[in-house]
């Protein structure tokens, strides 16, 4: 007998019912953390898992070991050729504690822009890879290099003698945090190296190379 309640069609034959939506992966909270909170879980799971810390050693190695002379180049070039401006003329001429030359001003950000790469070069001569901190030296010389010359309405163009300056304390300070057994093969391989990578630059270079062997 008839009831009333409408009747649900019958699913025709070979037609698949839709899968269900798989749930969206919920966000990982180390995809979201500070590369300092990062440092933080690593320090804390090898203190919970000793057995861990060969492994992690050796990918710390690895990664820090073989830098690429044309990348560090790169970094270096565009780090002095793109500060702003405004940064400039914020440091230059008259300031809460006096005056400061536009020169001086220049002068001290090229200085900043290229010290974080400089104690990467330093830290890595402290751990041993020789080689990781010479092809970062190369890489600073030949990115000043590529720079000189360039912004000429920027900090550069009141520090002309910046590039040429930093590359020789660049190459002081590779030689001067060398053990001393190594020093001298250091100095001999940079100098060669710099002299095919920085033309005009060789003669200066191993002047300075000299002068931080000399004051060793």
């Amino acid at each position: 007998m008839a009831t009333g309640r409408p009747r649900r069609p019958a699913a025709s034959a070979g037609r698949r019912r839709p899968k269900p939506k798989t749930p969206a992966r919920a966000a990982s909270a180390l995809d979201k953390m500070a590369p300092s909170e990062l440092a933080t879980v690593l320090r804390a799971l090898l203190a919970k898992h000793p057995d861990l810390r060969i492994e992690a050693e050796q990918i710390a190695v690895d990664m820090i070991s073989s830098p690429s002379v044309d990348d560090v180049a790169e970094d270096v070039r565009g780090a002095v050729t793109s500060l702003c401006i405004d940064s400039f003329h914020g440091r230059a001429g008259k300031q809460p504690w006096g005056y400061v030359e536009p020169s001086q001003a220049a002068w001290d950000l090229l200085g900043e822009a290229v010290q974080d790469i400089l104690a990467d070069m330093r830290r890595r001569m402290d751990l041993g890879l020789h080689e990781a901190a010479e092809a970062i030296c190369c890489g600073i010389v030949l990115g000043l290099h590529k720079a000189k010359g360039g912004g000429s309405d920027g900090p550069l163009g009141w520090a002309p003698d910046f590039p040429a300056e930093e590359s020789c304390h660049a190459v002081a300070e590779l030689i001067g945090s060398c053990p001393p057994e190594v020093r001298g093969a250091t100095r001999n391989r940079l100098v060669e190296a710099l002299g095919g990578l920085v033309p005009g630059w060789d003669e200066m270079i191993t002047r300075a190379a000299d002068r931080a062997m000399n004051h060793c």
